[in-house]
């Protein structure tokens, strides 16, 4: 198996490029990748069709030998190959685009998997070229309607990047055009397309689109709205907006109408980030394909609307949930990415310490009892609840889940989506769970006194209860409850613990320094924080920002945590109705670690930086 795919025409072989004795050209295309290329063609470079027939992708053989590859990869599950198998032969096509529709393999890990399984290397963003290729002899067009892209011309040979190895056709024809040999890269289809967006792409259809029919007038018309939004240009600006968003592991799309543009924000890790700025007369057209696309009424422009889109992008199957609202300007359209695939529900990956996790199991094996986690909007308590339900799973308990929305679906777990428009509010759903002989129940969050009677009421009759709680500490949690009219004797019988938490950004492994006061906040954190310095030497460190992190400095987020554990002495404070600062300053004597000292270690370590854990815990 060779490890490129080479298309060379009849007259394009030089006589003076150098060639060693076993026949292949080493010297092929060295100033750009210095990746070699081999002879062994016909006058179209027959190497790449031989590699066909081989792997002809439409046999059977091809879909067990590829799936094994994959299995033993582990980028697929054994138990699922032979179901795409089926859909396959079924369906008659080709088992790799099976895989990415059936959303078992995203589009990135297929075309890694054929690079590795094909030999043939992967056109990495740093190849793309800073201005198109043979642009006058390859025209825009076609780099579109054949998703291939000139990366590199030198020595007669034209380095080409391809989404699909096996569509040879236009491979062979741009050879046969340009009568150079052709040394082909397999590329990720994102990168495909940022790459022809950023070379080809023009604001002519953008603008073409914005300026079509008027946006004013074509709001009052509801049919005019329906055909813009199935325009293709919309189309595909509106997949372009949530593919970018998704590759950039975004959790929140913003459309968001002003006087003169239409911003586009994604929220990454916790802060907003301009994305792009469209036209105003795109307006209606973009928020039109959106509410569309979540069976919204496009004719209600004066009342929000929520909705939810489940859609493939890249090969892996999403969720949205959609939020629209009236502006000054336009409707203002939310996106929430509820993407699975990258939903690690493991204590250590969300950033909780060992010891934490260990009092967190202790919490989660009560038999009985109220368990909660308390925070901000956006301070991942969802995840965290997922995470604890998610290892108590076993066919030996009944677990059930209200919630509103249900964020994720998790295996094994009954859940409940509450539905206030039809009756099924949360002390409607858990009056009936209770008589479904449940052992753990989640809900997604207390809101009212009504639900915490509730939950008391099953944690007395033997259940275990997680919920959720909008609270700044872990202490305050009691006196929330408080005042919300719970009796201090039911909080103090059931609340076995109250974890209260956020998330700070994690410092990029590739570009973070040494920070410029490294010595300060060492001396301030080995004085404030007890044992920072047993664990280690400080690696204090601030951004910079590189490629790699989009220039921010930062890469994905990590939980600072504070777990209040209600033992004797606490559930003596409540009982009398101590105030927030009591019941913390006892949790501390005793060895609660709080956020802020969490967070410090964090930064002691070089996980994150002074600024976020000051930001979170709102000291600084």
């Amino acid at each position: 198996m060779q490890n490129v795919m080479t298309h060379q025409s009849s007259s394009s072989a030089k006589a003076d490029d150098p060639v060693n004795t076993d026949g292949s050209n080493k010297n092929v295309l060295a100033p750009f990748t210095g990746c070699p290329a081999f002879a062994g063609h016909d006058e179209f470079g027959v190497l790449a069709g031989a590699m066909h027939a081989e792997h002809d992708v439409h046999a059977p053989a091809f879909a067990h030998d590829f799936g094994a590859f994959l299995a033993e990869q582990a980028t697929i599950e054994r138990s699922v190959l032979e179901r795409a198998r089926r859909a396959a032969h079924t369906t008659g096509e080709r088992f790799d685009h099976v895989l990415t529709k059936l959303g078992l393999v995203s589009e990135g890990d297929l075309a890694v998997s054929l690079s590795k399984y094909l030999s043939v290397p992967l056109a990495t963003p740093a190849l793309v070229p800073a201005a198109p290729v043979l642009a006058e002899r390859v025209g825009a067009d076609f780099v579109r309607r054949n998703r291939l892209l000139p990366l590199a011309v030198a020595d007669g040979r034209l380095a080409l990047g391809v989404t699909d190895p096996f569509n040879d056709e236009p491979v062979r024809a741009l050879a046969f055009l340009t009568n150079l040999s052709v040394v082909t890269y397999i590329f990720v289809p994102a990168d495909f397309d940022k790459a022809f967006e950023a070379l080809y792409v023009t604001p002519a259809e953008t603008d073409a689109l914005a300026l079509h029919g008027g946006a004013d007038a074509s709001e009052l018309d509801v049919q005019r709205l329906r055909d813009m939004a199935s325009e293709a240009p919309t189309i595909r600006l509106v997949n372009q907006i949530i593919a970018q968003a998704v590759e950039t592991r975004a959790s929140d799309i913003h459309v968001e109408p002003n006087v003169d543009a239409v911003l586009v924000r994604y929220r990454i890790d916790g802060v907003l980030r301009t994305a792009q700025t469209l036209a105003p007369g795109l307006r209606a057209a973009v928020t039109s394909r959106i509410k569309i696309m979540a069976k919204l009424d496009i004719a209600e422009r004066r009342m929000p609307q929520d909705g939810r889109i489940k859609i493939a992008v890249r090969g892996v199957d999403i969720d949205f949930r959609i939020s629209t609202i009236p502006t000054a300007f336009g409707e203002s359209v939310v996106m929430r990415i509820l993407d699975r695939s990258r939903v690690e529900l493991d204590f250590a990956k969300l950033g909780f310490g060992e010891a934490h996790v260990a009092a967190l199991r202790e919490l989660m094996n009560q038999p009985n009892g109220i368990v909660l986690v308390t925070g901000p909007t956006g301070s991942g308590k969802t995840t965290t609840l997922y995470t604890a339900l998610k290892a108590l799973n076993s066919s030996e308990r009944k677990i059930f889940t209200v919630e509103d929305p249900i964020e994720y679906q998790l295996a094994g777990i009954n859940q409940v989506q509450v539905q206030p428009a039809i009756g099924l509010t949360f002390p409607h759903a858990l009056r009936s769970i209770l008589r479904q002989d449940p052992d753990i129940i989640m809900i997604g969050e207390i809101r009212d006194l009504e639900t915490a009677r509730i939950a008391i009421q099953a944690s007395l009759t033997g259940h275990l209860v997680f919920s959720t709680l909008h609270t700044n500490s872990a202490a305050a949690t009691i006196t929330r409850l408080i005042d919300m009219g719970v009796e201090n004797y039911l909080i103090a019988s059931t609340v076995k613990g109250v974890e209260a938490q956020r998330l700070v950004r994690r410092l990029c492994p590739h570009c973070a320094r040494p920070h410029e006061s490294a010595g300060y906040w060492a001396e301030t954190f080995a004085r404030d924080v007890v044992g920072i310095a047993a664990i280690g030497s400080a690696d204090i460190r601030q951004p910079r920002g590189c490629s790699q992190c989009g220039e921010t400095g930062f890469s994905g987020r990590s939980t600072i945590a504070e777990l209040l554990l209600v033992d004797t002495d606490i559930h003596r404070l409540i009982l009398r109705g101590a105030s927030d600062s009591e019941i913390d300053e006892s949790a501390r004597a005793r060895g609660m670690i709080s956020m802020y000292a969490n967070g410090a270690m964090k930064v002691w370590r070089g996980e994150t930086t002074v600024e976020e854990v000051l930001r979170a815990t709102r000291m600084g």
